[in-house]
């Protein structure tokens, strides 16, 4: 091999898919309110308010973790859609959770196989509650609008990350799947856009940024484009709808995430403690695809 040769970059390793660890469990791999087996409640319970507190502790005095934030002066009182991006690693929730009052809870759409890595995790996250949990990603839309429309009903926050991957460029969004703008459409919640920065890596003193941005929904985003009368569900026209809002979504949030990025770097020299460990700390090891 020349000096002026480069080795092919590897593949990431392999991994079981969502669906072989589903089907590894008794209990059928249950999602959102099945599994939850209760209404989600919006009212923050004590055992709640003290992981928070504990939580806050851990992240922002042992780790040192910096956020900046705005924006939260616009957030409605409650019964509504926030959706997250860019979505870079385990600390988005927190970030997200740090953007918004402890009260109304928030309630996360998020990935059971990331999530559920021990029993014990998974039994505390369901008597905790948080968690809306998703195994097969991609095979329908229709629990998890169920699981929006309970959380939206009882005054909660429904939080999604469209991106569906911690992969993806840093200080860039990634693309967006439909499947937050399926929500939106079919539940009419307000949505409340949050632009999030700086989690790609952590390690001590990490700075990252938040900014919580004007509430909108699905009609608006659509614009002159919304149908007079709203499009068959599972329809393509209902594809089509869910495709544009999200694109216009995306547009709104991706300049805010750029605009944010630039304060959360820190020079090259700056120490980077304890990095590998805090970056994977709450994720399944393996590589994560930063180019484009």
């Amino acid at each position: 091999m020349t000096g002026t040769q480069r080795r092919p970059r590897r593949p990431p390793p392999g991994r079981l898919s969502p669906e072989a660890l589903a089907a590894a469990r008794p209990d059928g791999a249950l999602e959102g309110l099945a599994w939850l087996g209760r209404e989600p409640e919006s009212r923050a319970s004590i055992e709640y308010r003290l992981l928070r507190l504990l939580a806050r502790a851990i992240l922002f005095g042992a780790f040192r973790f910096r956020i900046a934030t705005s924006g939260q002066e616009l957030l409605p009182r409650g019964g509504y859609l926030l959706v997250a991006a860019a979505h870079r690693g385990w600390m988005d929730p927190f970030v997200a959770m740090h953007a918004i009052p402890g009260q109304p809870r928030a309630w996360f759409l998020g990935s059971a196989p990331s999530t559920f890595t021990s029993r014990w995790r998974e039994r505390l996250v369901h008597r905790l509650g948080g968690l809306l949990p998703v195994w097969r990603g991609g095979i329908g839309v229709d629990a998890h609008v169920a699981s929006a429309r309970a959380v939206v009903r009882n005054g909660g926050v429904f939080v999604q990350m469209p991106e569906g991957t911690v992969s993806g460029p840093a200080g860039r969004i990634g693309p967006f799947r439909p499947g937050a703008a399926l929500i939106a459409i079919r539940t009419g919640a307000p949505v409340v856009p949050l632009a999030i920065a700086g989690t790609e890596e952590l390690y001590l003193g990490r700075r990252m940024a938040s900014r919580v941005l004007a509430p909108t929904s699905a009609e608006q985003l659509a614009g002159d484009a919304w149908p007079v009368a709203p499009p068959a569900e599972g329809s393509r026209d209902e594809l089509e709808l869910a495709r544009l809002v999200t694109a216009r979504l995306a547009a709104i949030l991706a300049p805010v995430v750029e605009e944010l990025y630039p304060g959360t770097v820190d020079p090259p020299g700056h120490p980077r403690r304890l990095r590998k460990r805090l970056t994977w700390l709450l994720l399944r090891p393996g590589r994560l695809d930063r180019d484009d």
